[in-house]
């Protein structure tokens, strides 16, 4: 039976968060498990006059490619990938995976190859959208392996991604529209400040911030949304910090990641689980050890880990950090075939300082520039 819920999702990612115009080359892609939306996605984009450009592949398409191919073809280039990357105005890609730890055997060299080679992709398509010449989106189609993760059954699952995308309020745009402006404000205030402090049970870090852009996202390249982030001063990070959720990647689960910075380099880390592979990511490349990304988890509707990080970064009350590149707009200068987010909760014991100013204890913002958001622990 059609879920409603995915052809007004389906509306609101191509009126609001890609933006669809009249004559945009629009790529629409996922795992044939999430050919709903998918086809829902394409109806709508003709609806607004663009051309789509569907691409549905097997989910154990991944898994054929690390397993059967050589380094050469890992490293191999398709021009056909660059020019994509050159002439696309819309990207909308759907998560939909039918086995979430399908690569947890793979030679984690092999997926670490694979980023490499296609670092200049990446690199590109980031400057693209950095300059508004591409507009991206990323969401997620509710599974049964999302809800096996997320310990849920595919019905409760499924509630919980529509709740969290705000698609069970009367006007979703405008219940968007809403949280962007509280988020704006705090986007703002951070703005002007130098340097952020978190502390927490064993977290105790320090990033220089200042001349670096704070980016409120509205819901328009994530669906859900809900955070502020920049990309912190690269020499700047100071301390260490222990994610409290295992950060996912490949179908590996690291669990009890603790990294220590120094002069913004990562120089010691470990975990409980998957160790190897984290050192192994790290050593990529000289960018990898280094931070692109410091976000606020702003999204109240979601207070509960999934081991989905499109939903777990938003949790309202979290912190993440993102090892490896960082994004062009926030005036991050760091480059790397890696982009890895690791999350920590701060709802208990936690506290964020800006410029020495408490401005969110516990999971609740302190500060005027945010008014206390609905549902807030």
């Amino acid at each position: 039976m059609f879920d409603p819920r995915v052809a007004k999702m389906a509306q609101v990612l191509v009126q609001y968060s890609a933006g669809v115009k009249p004559g945009d080359l629009v790529s629409i892609s996922g795992t044939t498990l999430a050919e709903p939306l998918v086809l829902a996605l394409l109806e709508e984009t003709l609806k607004a006059g663009g051309h789509p450009r569907v691409r549905l592949a097997p989910m154990a398409a991944s898994e054929v490619l690390y397993k059967n191919a050589s380094s050469k073809q890992l490293q191999f280039v398709s021009e056909l990938d660059r020019q994509e990357v050159e002439q696309l105005d819309v990207n909308i890609r759907v998560l939909s995976e039918s086995n979430t730890r399908a690569l947890s055997n793979i030679d984690p060299a092999k997926p670490a190859l694979l980023s490499q080679a296609r670092r200049p992709l990446q690199e590109r398509f980031l400057e693209r959208a950095a300059k508004g010449e591409l507009r991206w989106t990323l969401t997620a189609f509710p599974t049964v392996a999302y809800a096996q993760e997320a310990e849920m059954s595919l019905a409760e699952y499924e509630d919980f991604v529509y709740r969290a995308c705000l698609l069970d309020h009367d006007d979703p745009v405008a219940s968007w529209k809403s949280l962007a402006e509280q988020q704006q404000r705090l986007a703002d205030y951070l703005n002007n400040c130098k340097e952020l402090h978190i502390k927490t049970v064993d977290t105790d870090i320090r990033f220089g911030i200042e001349g670096r852009k704070w980016i409120n996202c509205l819901g328009d390249k994530n669906f859900p949304d809900g955070e502020v982030f920049t990309g912190p001063i690269e020499d700047s990070v100071e301390g260490y910090i222990r994610y409290s959720y295992p950060a996912i990647r490949d179908g590996r689960h690291v669990d009890d990641i603790r990294l220590t910075f120094k002069a913004g380099k990562v120089v010691e880390a470990t975990a409980a689980k998957q160790q190897d592979f984290l050192i192994t990511m790290l050593d990529q490349d000289e960018g990898a050890r280094y931070l692109g990304e410091l976000s606020l988890g702003t999204n109240y509707e979601v207070q509960r880990f999934t081991r989905n990080l499109l939903f777990d970064e938003k949790i309202g009350g979290t912190c993440h950090l993102a090892v490896g590149t960082g994004y062009p707009e926030t005036g991050s200068k760091n480059k790397s075939g890696l982009h890895w987010d690791m999350v920590c909760d701060l709802s208990k014991d936690g506290e964020v300082y800006a410029d020495g100013k408490l401005i969110q204890k516990n999971g609740r913002f302190m500060d005027a520039a945010w008014p206390k958001p609905k549902g807030n622990r």
